[in-house]
């Protein structure tokens, strides 16, 4: 009898592991259904449907045009280099991806080496046609750009006398990451990004868990929407960005700032072992392969030459992220002088061209006494007023002081203005019912006699 009882009570426990077990298995299909849940919305409708959408509207593209004398460029700031400790990419790759993406020119900001920004390490002027400018990123967010190729910067020398060394060697001061603390009150700064893409990646929470669906499942057909998943507006940026306007004048940017370091990479090495890296790169791990390992590798990546790639998974590759934000400048040529004197005075845009190529916004003050473009000025009067065009329908918002005050969809617009202020422009696209930050300008002057 005793046998029986223990033979039912070995049986209802097997009962009870096999419940949990079953009720595990189906809590970790939930879990993994809920958390996959937005990335196949994403593959099945949002996605295809923004696409359709987008291409509407890239196929109707009307080009406006600046003030006569003035040419357009597109450029790319805030980017590294193989000289970056976490960047591999080369010179000569960089203006492979210039070329095929149409970007005019490059603002550099490699990391210092060994605590030294060397000028004359980066390639400078007209190369094939792309103007690439030399620059740095330095401690506290310093950012400078053309710096005389003879001068040698200390990353760890004190603030104010390393400011006072940028603007010695011709160079022009921009901040980057303004959502960290700065010294606003620097006198040598010239500018600030209002938008970084790293920074908009740092800011979601769990960013790679909430990403990963969407890298496995939609990463293939949809690469740039994947990296948008990301992208909020920048308020506080915009905020800070206005407040400091109206007691000083601070030009605009979009820091890019391309690494394609976000990947990962698996080798089979000369040394029996399979590496796994990421695309810094940096070593993750490293397995010693035997019978077991062999055999499971060679199932997933096939046959395991030493020295083979066996897999790559690229996130953040350069030509996506070079287009994903512009700088847009309007300059007399294409050379150094004229593109840093614009991105000084702030004389464009920054546009999100990843969505719908930018290229040929325009808007501009005019009265009788002259036309003032982003960036300049013009003295208001009764006969003053803003006139401009979008390559495509959007909404185009005016602002004033960072409050808006007129607001109007289409693709030209008209407004006169009721007193003096100083006015930028933000442009939105319609997409699936919402609208999109596109356009960020910088602002016109408009101060009184």
């Amino acid at each position: 009898m005793a046998g029986v009882f223990a033979i039912i009570i070995e049986r209802k426990a097997w009962r009870r592991i096999a419940r949990v077990c079953l009720y595990s298995f189906l809590g970790l299909c939930l879990c993994l259904g809920l958390w996959f849940t937005p990335a196949v919305y994403h593959r099945v409708y949002l996605f295809p449907r923004i696409k359709s959408e987008l291409n509407v509207l890239r196929s109707t593209l009307t080009l406006g045009q600046p003030p006569a004398g003035w040419k357009e460029f597109k450029g790319v700031v805030h980017s590294h280099s193989h000289l970056s400790h976490d960047c591999e990419v080369s010179f000569e790759e960089i203006l492979s991806v210039l070329q095929r993406t149409g970007r005019d020119f490059i603002c550099m900001s490699d990391h210092c080496t060994k605590g030294l920004a060397d000028f004359s390490l980066q390639w400078r002027g007209l190369h094939e046609g792309k103007l690439f400018i030399p620059g740095f990123e330095m401690r506290r967010g310093f950012m400078p750009f053309g710096v005389a190729s003879n001068v040698v910067l200390t990353n760890s020398a004190d603030d104010g006398l390393l400011a006072q060394q940028i603007a010695a060697g011709g160079g022009l001061l921009f901040y980057a990451h303004p959502e960290e603390p700065r010294d606003w009150d620097r006198a040598e700064l010239a500018g600030m990004e209002i938008y970084n893409t790293h920074a908009d990646f740092k800011d979601e929470r769990w960013a790679l868990l909430n990403i990963l669906p969407d890298v496995l499942l939609n990463h293939d057909r949809h690469p740039d929407l994947v990296l948008r998943t990301i992208f909020d507006r920048p308020t506080s940026n915009l905020i800070k960005w206005d407040a400091l306007n109206r007691t000083r004048h601070i030009s605009g940017v979009g820091g890019n700032d391309c690494h394609q370091n976000a990947g990962l990479r698996i080798w089979c090495t000369t040394t029996n072992t399979i590496r796994v890296e990421d695309t810094s790169p940096k070593t993750l791990f490293e397995l010693r392969l035997n019978l077991i390992t062999r055999l499971v590798a060679s199932g997933l990546f096939g046959k395991l030459d030493p020295g083979r790639k066996l897999f790559q998974l690229q996130l953040d590759p350069y030509e996506l992220m070079v287009q994903h934000v512009t700088t847009h400048v309007w300059a007399h040529a294409l050379n150094e002088q004229e593109i840093l004197d614009s991105l000084r005075i702030g004389r464009g845009f920054v546009g999100f061209d990843l969505l719908v190529d930018s290229t040929g916004f325009v808007w501009f003050a005019e009265n009788a006494t002259g036309t003032a473009l982003p960036g300049e000025h013009l003295t208001f009067d009764t006969e003053t007023h803003f006139r401009g065009h979008s390559p495509c329908r959007c909404r185009i918002t005016i602002l004033k002081d960072g409050t808006p005050v007129y607001q109007t969809e289409g693709e030209s617009f008209e407004w006169q203005p009721s007193e003096p202020g100083i006015y930028r422009v933000e442009a939105e696209l319609k997409l699936v019912g919402k609208w999109t930050p596109w356009v960020y300008s910088n602002p016109i002057r408009l101060p009184i006699r």
